[in-house]
């Protein structure tokens, strides 16, 4: 299926592994040329390698988003390197999982420094671009903003205001003529889940595969996704073929939310 996103310039935050690389490497793959931003230097660079390798080009700047300035940094950098910007994919931010009340104010500040107010900056400084060239946002989020767990008291409440946050950019994106999505992942199979799955086997005392069982029974799927399903999600989202989906938040969770 032709996208139509060759010859795009797409910038993605969080790239250097698992869902932020995969959708870089998606988005390549469908014809982008990738500004690419992540805390890992090395890491970054490998994944790049792996853009060129699909035929693209590839710049990269390593930094920390909950930092003020890193954000207009990494869009100086799509500046010089490209003249335009055609696609963010603000997918960087892992907040801390666990007891409520082992959690400090400083958790809770951190979650939303880098997964809520980088967003907001990025968003702020790649406008001017993404209205000069028609762009589009896509903003990856979580289903934990969508059903609340005791265990998840940053996380949850950091998606759910992502989401206002993307309904609201929408109508902005109306009149400006930049079109905003916002995708929202399940467990997915990154070093993020299988420390998770490491942390149930060690308080239940049973082995990984049985941890991982319990996991999915809880959860109530057959299996967890995978990175390269959420980029191949985002790179239609992001292209031509879905030119009518706009301000929307779809879900990518083998079936875990179940409100309406």
């Amino acid at each position: 299926m032709e996208l139509g996103l060759g010859g795009k310039v797409a910038l993605v935050t969080g790239a250097s592994r698992g869902i932020g690389r995969a959708i870089a490497i998606a988005l390549a793959r469908e014809g982008c040329d990738i500004v690419a931003t992540a805390r890992d230097s090395a890491l970054l660079e490998t994944m790049a390698a792996e853009v060129r390798a699909a035929g693209r080009t590839a710049v990269t700047q390593a930094g920390d988003l909950r930092k003020p300035d890193t954000a207009a940094a990494v869009l100086e950098l799509a500046k010089r390197a490209y003249g335009r910007l055609d696609i963010l994919v603000n997918n960087a931010g892992a907040t801390k999982r666990g007891d409520f009340f082992s959690m400090t104010d400083d958790d809770f500040l951190d979650g939303f420094a880098l997964k809520f107010h980088a967003h907001v900056r990025l968003v702020r400084s790649a406008w001017p671009m993404l209205k000069a060239s028609g762009g589009r946002i896509v903003n990856i989020i979580g289903v934990g903003g969508r059903t609340a767990s005791a265990d998840f008291t940053i996380g949850g409440p950091v998606n759910a205001a992502l989401f206002n946050f993307t309904k609201a950019i929408a109508q902005l994106g109306t009149r400006d003529g930049v079109r905003v999505v916002g995708v929202n992942p399940g467990s997915i199979e990154t070093e993020r889940l299988k420390g998770r799955l490491a942390t149930i086997a060690r308080e239940a005392g049973v082995d990984e595969a049985e941890a991982r069982r319990r996991n999915l029974a809880q959860l109530g799927v057959t299996r967890f996704g995978l990175p390269q399903e959420i980029g191949e999600l985002v790179a239609f989202l992001a292209g031509d073929r879905a030119g009518y989906i706009h301000g929307a938040l779809v879900d990518c969770d083998g079936g875990v939310t179940r409100g309406v």
